[in-house]
């Protein structure tokens, strides 16, 4: 997998808001906020897309999941939050890079796009 701004911001190239980092992934305020809060949370594991996972990625997709949440209650969403994974440039992907973003603080509409 080419190098990708997620990539960078693991690797410390370019800087980064960052509110969470752990062995297995990177959570950091998005440069473009679509929310008032919005974060994406990274692996740390170079995965391109959804469509690139394997059973042996089931864990990390756990973690992150489990992560994007405890970061809403620590961030304040009681009163909701939304998690959206795009995969490919039909469904809204930029970066090749999976990431899962974290979107909360006004109430999201439906359909989202």
């Amino acid at each position: 997998m080419s190098e990708t701004i997620f990539s960078k911001i693991i690797d410390r190239k370019i800087p980064a808001r960052i509110e969470h980092e752990d062995d297995l992934c990177l959570a950091f305020h998005d440069v473009a906020p679509q929310a008032p809060v919005h974060l994406l949370v990274i692996p740390k594991k170079r995965i391109a897309s959804l469509a690139d996972v394997t059973p042996a990625d089931r864990d990390l997709l756990g973690h992150l999941v489990v992560v994007a949440t405890e970061l809403a209650a620590k961030l304040g969403l009681a009163d909701g939050f939304r998690l959206v994974v795009n995969c490919g440039r039909d469904g809204g992907q930029s970066v090749d890079h999976l990431h899962v973003h974290l979107l909360g603080g006004r109430r999201l509409g439906w359909p989202p796009g």
